[in-house]
């Protein structure tokens, strides 16, 4: 394996120590504060498929309510998931999912937020891949070749970093 002498001290990674090896960030001294996240992404299919999707006769019920659950949930679950995330009391999740008929997608967006030590971009992010997946499983009876992409923050407040907006 090849593992970085001292990844820590010239590459700004906070998830490794002074020997390089992985841990949890200790986030005790961080002050607590609102913190708010935005992440989006997209799953694309044919035209046929977005039209089931909205017309609600999908196999397996309502779609996007499905979906929406589905990544309110995995927000939720995030440090289950991620190993080195904090396990955060969230205070809000918002997910929407848009459809684009232009596109042939579907949008998705999560707003997380927590009054907290640590950032939530990957509860945000979670939740968002979680919601595409979640189309995709409902969907892929009628159409295997969709395409999961776009995801990304797109913002975050709160902490010792300040807020990000992405260009």
């Amino acid at each position: 394996m090849n593992t970085p002498q001292n990844p820590s001290s010239h590459s700004g990674l906070t998830h490794f120590d002074a020997q390089g090896q992985a841990h949890m960030v200790d986030v005790a001294a961080k002050d607590v504060t609102h913190r708010i996240a935005v992440a989006t992404g997209y799953i694309e299919m044919q035209p046929a498929t977005l039209q089931v999707v909205l017309s609600g006769t999908a196999k397996k019920g309502d779609v996007l309510g499905i979906a929406r659950i589905a990544a309110i949930q995995a927000a939720k679950r995030t440090a289950d998931l991620i190993p080195l995330c904090h396990p955060l009391p969230l205070t809000r999740v918002a997910v929407e999912l848009e459809p684009d008929e232009a596109a042939s997608r579907v949008h998705c967006r999560a707003q997380v937020e927590t009054l907290g030590r640590t950032g939530v971009e990957m509860e945000a992010l979670t939740a968002v891949q979680v919601g595409l997946l979640t189309v995709y499983d409902m969907c892929k009876a009628i159409d295997r070749g969709m395409v999961m992409g776009g995801v990304k923050v797109l913002e975050k407040h709160g902490g010792k970093s300040g807020s990000f907006v992405a260009a």
